[in-house]
């Protein structure tokens, strides 16, 4: 993206875009003509599987207030237990939380471009899909990578921290 082009998206938007391109990711953000605010908008909205979304979910470490990151699988669910046994106690965040440690409103939460870097695990889930989408700053705004990738964007290890399937 050039910079007019960059200028004209949301705030949020040009933070993720910015980091995708000093990292010399091949994708750029791409802005939906609907909401992608959920997993199931943004993989109806996409033409693939719920699982291909890369859904950020935020907690708040209760012995420090860190922000934690856990992109899961958006057919998924998160298992705190299994969160809280790799970074310590966590609790629900709320989206004042959200928005103050990520600079991004709950439903548009990018993996990448927080104004605070989070502690973040990446769900193995991911890694059963060649290509997955992640938000990209805004609820409309989303980006593709690899599974790979996204570690190598984030740093942020694999790890199981989703619920069994009955």
């Amino acid at each position: 993206m050039c910079g007019a082009e960059l200028l004209s998206l949301p705030e949020g938007v040009q933070r993720v875009a910015r980091v995708l391109q000093d990292r010399g990711h091949p994708h750029g953000p791409q802005m939906l003509e609907v909401s992608a605010r959920t997993a199931q908008e943004a993989a109806d909205a996409l033409g693939i599987a719920l699982g291909q979304i890369a859904k950020s979910i935020i907690f708040r470490r209760k012995l420090d207030d860190a922000c934690v990151l856990v992109i899961t699988s958006g057919d998924c669910r998160v298992d705190e237990a299994k969160v809280a046994a790799l970074v310590g106690p966590v609790g629900r965040a709320d989206a004042d939380f959200v928005k103050a440690r990520t600079g991004f409103a709950i439903g548009g939460v990018s993996p990448v471009g927080h104004v605070t870097k989070p502690v973040t695990l990446i769900d193995r889930e991911l890694f059963r899909f060649e290509q997955i989408w992640a938000a990209a700053g805004h609820p409309n705004g989303v980006f593709a990578l690899a599974p790979a990738d996204l570690e190598a964007l984030t740093g942020a290890p694999v790890a199981d921290v989703v619920k069994e399937v009955a």
